[in-house]
């Protein structure tokens, strides 16, 4: 990305491991853009929440770069990425991505122009418990829906008391790099930007090694 413009977006694609995919296409990304790593100013990167493992890889490779070529880092949350396609005027945006096991992360946003703040810690919980929660905190406010998996929320026996109030779920673009390149350029002109060491994942849930080993329910960040 360079100002505005999308210079190059590579998406991953079929059964490619994304551990072994993610180095040569963006590679293929910089020599189709024109660019060295050297001209890079700033890196952008998704800091959850979303799998344990690709969470883990993306960061792992952006310190790896911001140690290399001595590069500040901008980490976005992936829900607020998604959340930033939102349309419509409504006050809230309610974001959801299927988290496995019977749960969704979730985060609702109030659009404070021209950016959008989060109205809570985002969370992992039953999809039924995401949609009761965002109610309570929009109060009679209408709210945005978005999502990758709309049906997570949309086949629950309450859903059609929101669609009668005339809301709807958008179905999100599962291609987020240029929205994290631009909630990224963003903080990086706001100042608000980090090093390898400072970087730290939003897993919002904990690992199933921590869960099996210290017991206890399952807590958001």
């Amino acid at each position: 990305m360079r100002d505005e413009a999308i210079l190059s977006a590579i998406a991953h694609e079929g059964t490619a491991d994304y551990s072994s995919w993610v180095l040569p296409a963006a590679g293929e990304a910089l020599r189709a853009s024109g660019l060295g790593m050297a001209d890079v100013d700033v890196l952008a990167v998704a800091s959850g929440p979303g799998s344990f493992t690709g969470v883990r890889v993306g960061l792992t490779t952006i310190k790896a770069w911001s140690e290399a070529y001595a590069k500040p880092i901008a980490g976005v949350s992936r829900l607020k990425a998604i959340a930033s396609q939102a349309t419509g005027g409504q006050k809230y945006v309610a974001v959801f991505v299927d988290a496995q096991r019977g749960q969704v992360f979730g985060g609702l946003y109030r659009r404070q122009e021209p950016a959008l703040e989060l109205v809570e810690q985002e969370m992992v919980v039953a999809p039924e418990g995401f949609v009761k929660w965002v109610s309570e905190q929009a109060v009679n406010e209408a709210v945005s829906w978005i999502s990758m998996d709309p049906e997570k929320i949309t086949a629950l026996d309450i859903w059609p008391g929101r669609a009668r109030a005339g809301e709807s779920v958008q179905e999100s673009s599962n291609v987020l790099a240029p929205l994290i390149a631009r909630l990224g350029r963003r903080r990086a002109l706001e100042g608000r930007l980090t090093d390898a060491l400072a970087l730290d994942a939003e897993y919002v849930r904990r690992s199933d090694a921590e869960i099996f080993w210290k017991g206890g329910p399952t807590r958001g960040r």
